[in-house]
């Protein structure tokens, strides 16, 4: 994608006047919608399991086929955005969406559901490049720009933090599609709401579009992220070695022909600049530990701690409120300190978040994980503002849409892999830490293993469904653990990439 042309040097930006800043609440609330649409789904995984008796197999491609959509079609899509006109390419997404919403809602098998997921994730593609290309577009000032990309990102991380709370609500009034029911009446606004506010803009010398880099890809990204689901799930085969190596091998193509075409898909040489590639690879590593363990945290409130749908939202709540609330400061930080050492310093605030929850995730009560939640917010609700704003900094105004491209790309990449890999770690774990089952016939044992939320269908409340429950509870602290240091390696790669020039 190809940003908008911006004043000369000697001449001052552009000024966003009332009518920018109205424009901005559409495009908020689209990517609000699409990061409740990411984890809105983990609190209907217990009724959706009873309704469509969904393997736990099935219900990790149930949360993650969405993300790999999306974020195989990310690239495809902004540069299709930049032919027919950003603003159009949101109004048909988001037309797109509340179809497939639909479909999802009343999916009668997990087969079903797992394609209108897909379908989901391929509408939300031709959503998401072209909001932060609208952004950048709106808001030609640096400063305004950097205000307009905290409220920005508020959307991602509240629409993330809030959609436990959504799901909570709804689920304890309806069935589990209701989850997408919802996203009909908020798409429809979000889609007047443009048509009404939000100005066109395209790339007026777009190049050639390369339909072979686009399939490139898409035959990228899925095979590596199902070997490592595969693998996770079943072991080292051939199958995982085979789709792994098969990745590995288009992935390498589709690099390489980009450095040859005149107009690429994406612009590699953009990973020469450390700063750039250093936000890229920080960025991705918080979304990955904060959306695969996420996904299962809601399932622990429920299946392990025995809260209602409604109950789980709201004690979700703290880290809503923390990650929306702390974006407030993130400017005046970003400011005072630099973007390098806000982004460093947040992610190293989430790492403790995380630690602080690995730490109470066995004991008794709710007060620890309060407490958890709070500081992943603070933590998180900065990464996501300072993440973007070092993104649209470490590069030339005339590559930005290029570099929000692969920026947003690693963000649905991790929320896709977070998934698969530390959901698909979380069950391996699980399954160790149970006890012995022999007792139990060949398809309730079976149907135990699967996953805490089959076990609960099938065992009566006694010690085998208690001590898997402490299962569960043991692997979620494991995975903590992990999330934790994965923060804490990206917070220090951040403190030492990424430049922090105070403005």
């Amino acid at each position: 994608m190809s940003a908008s042309v911006m004043p000369a040097a000697d001449q001052p930006a552009k000024l966003a006047g009332p009518r920018e800043w109205a424009a901005l609440v559409p495009l908020t609330l689209a990517v609000t919608l699409l990061a409740v649409d990411g984890t809105v789904l983990a609190l209907a995984v217990p009724s959706l399991t009873a309704d469509l008796g969904a393997t736990g197999n099935q219900l990790l491609w149930i949360g993650d086929i969405y993300s790999f959509a999306l974020a195989g079609l990310l690239i495809s899509m902004g540069t299709l955005a930049d032919r027919i006109g950003r603003k159009r390419l949101l109004v048909i997404g988001g037309i797109g969406f509340g179809l497939a919403s639909l479909l999802a809602a009343f999916a009668p098998g997990p087969g079903w559901l797992i394609a209108a997921r897909a379908l989901l994730g391929v509408a939300g593609a031709t959503l998401m490049p072209s909001t932060l290309s609208i952004v950048r577009n709106l808001f030609p000032d640096d400063r305004q720009r950097t205000r307009a990309v905290a409220i920005w990102s508020t959307g991602g991380a509240g629409g993330a933090a809030l959609g436990p709370i959504v799901g909570g609500g709804l689920l304890e009034h309806f069935w589990w599609g209701s989850v997408f029911v919802i996203n009909l009446p908020i798409m429809a606004l979000m889609v007047v709401s443009v048509l009404w506010l939000v100005p066109e803009s395209r790339n007026p010398r777009p190049g050639r579009f390369d339909l072979l880099s686009a399939v490139l890809s898409v035959v990228a990204i899925v095979p590596l992220v199902w070997a490592v689901k595969h693998t996770a799930h079943e072991g080292l085969d051939g199958f995982g070695l085979g789709a792994a190596l098969a990745g590995l091998a288009f992935g390498w193509i589709f690099v390489n022909r980009q450095r040859t075409l005149s107009d690429p898909l994406v612009d590699v040489t953009l990973f020469r600049r450390p700063a750039f590639a250093g936000t890229v690879l920080a960025s991705f590593i918080a979304i990955f530990a904060f959306s695969g363990l996420l996904y299962f945290f809601s399932q622990y409130l429920q299946l392990v701690k025995g809260y209602s749908p409604l109950q789980a939202g709201l004690r979700e709540l703290p880290l809503t409120i923390a990650s929306i609330a702390v974006v407030v400061v993130a400017v005046p930080l970003i400011n005072r300190f630099g973007v390098g050492r806000t982004l460093g310093s947040s992610l190293l605030v989430g790492a403790l978040g995380f630690g602080v929850l690995a730490w109470f995730e066995t004991a008794e009560g709710y007060s620890g994980l309060a407490l958890g939640l709070v500081v992943i917010g603070l933590g998180v609700g900065i990464v996501f503002t300072a993440a973007t704003d070092a993104v649209l900094s470490s590069v030339p105004s005339e590559r930005a849409g290029a570099a929000s491209a692969i920026s947003e790309m690693a963000y649905e990449l991790g929320v896709a892999v977070g998934i698969a890999v530390l959901g698909s770690l979380h069950g391996v774990l699980y399954r160790n830490h149970l006890p012995d089952l022999s007792a139990l016939s060949g398809s309730v044992r079976e149907t135990v293993s699967d996953s805490l939320a089959r076990a609960s269908q099938v065992l009566p409340e006694g010690e085998i469904i208690t001590a898997a429950r402490h299962s569960f509870a043991e692997a979620m602290q494991a995975t903590s653990w992990i999330a934790a240091a994965l923060l804490v390696a990206a917070g220090l790669l951040a403190l030492k990439v990424v430049p922090s020039q105070r403005r």
